[in-house]
């Protein structure tokens, strides 16, 4: 029943559901161009990528975040860290550049906080180093993206549904970008990685899906085999967003927590650029190529 409600709503709107992903993928570039133009970055970076020091402080003390912003009196970046399921703030982390280590600890130790090896921690990255990194990472990012195209490009022989499916890895990456700007996070080491992680997760499906529309005729009708590969991929991208939730929930690293959330808008945005822009794509070009 759910099968056929969905094959008729497909076959007869698919052009227009196509073009919903793409016009969302147009916007987000559209934002992540403003936000290049502004800033001169895709995104905002932390000082594992711009530089400067990082320090995690573990306190249940109730501090707001304007509250040691005001104390440092320098440009920072102020994440609380806390339990998902009961809110109780487990620390803080605070980020600046322009501080030295015994600076930012003389500051922090105003609010109160006796600061011990047990209780608190600092990472400081140079602005040469931090800009090496950001700039191999986004070199992996773009020599991954590469590859994969290649690797489509060799297996299904065919343009169209190769680029169908680098399309789709294309817009999970922008669109991802676009919402991590809209929500304000500061990407770090961690956060490059996530994106790495995005364009594996990304095309696994549409080639899943691209395999048995044009390779696998024998089990039943076009829209059969793409439903099929629909059922699979989406229990998949759910098994996988189950993962990152787990994640989300019960992991006090805000690395995880970074990595988590950035595959975690990446799936689900996946899900619109696979199930509806890479399937309209694959639907025209195998009825124009005749594959029923």
């Amino acid at each position: 029943m759910l099968k056929e409600k969905i094959e008729k709503v497909f076959t007869r709107h698919y052009k227009i559901l196509m073009l919903i992903p793409i016009i969302i993928s147009i916007v987000a570039l559209l934002l992540v161009g403003i936000k290049y133009y502004n800033t001169g970055d895709f995104f905002e970076k932390d000082v594992s990528l711009r530089g400067g020091i990082a320090a995690t402080i573990y306190s249940d003390k109730v501090i707001s975040e304007d509250q040691i912003k005001s104390i440092l009196e320098v440009e920072s970046t102020v994440r609380t860290i806390s339990e998902v399921t009961s809110g109780k703030q487990l620390g803080f982390v605070v980020e600046v550049s322009d501080l030295s280590r015994d600076q930012l600890k003389e500051k922090l130790e105003i609010l109160g906080i006796e600061l011990t090896s047990k209780n608190y921690s600092v990472e400081e990255t140079g602005a040469k180093l931090g800009e090496a990194f950001y700039r191999q990472l986004m070199i992996a990012i773009i020599f991954a993206f590469v590859l994969m195209g290649i690797v489509v490009l060799i297996t299904f022989r065919s343009i169209a549904p190769s680029l169908a499916v680098i399309f789709a890895a294309f817009m999970d990456i922008i669109v991802t970008i676009a919402v991590v700007n809209i929500m304000g996070m500061h990407v770090s080491t961690a956060g490059i990685v996530g994106f790495l992680l995005v364009i594996g997760y990304s095309i696994d499906t549409d080639i899943l899906m691209t395999t048995w529309a044009l390779k696998k005729k024998e089990y039943g009708s076009l829209f059969d085999r793409m439903y099929h590969s629909m059922q699979t991929g989406l229990t998949m991208t759910l098994t996988a967003m189950g993962v990152m939730l787990v994640g989300l929930i019960f992991s006090n690293s805000v690395i995880i927590k970074e990595m988590f959330t950035i595959i975690f808008i990446a799936l689900i945005v996946d899900v619109f650029a696979t199930y509806l822009t890479n399937a309209g794509i694959l639907w025209i070009y195998c009825k124009k190529k005749n594959i029923t």
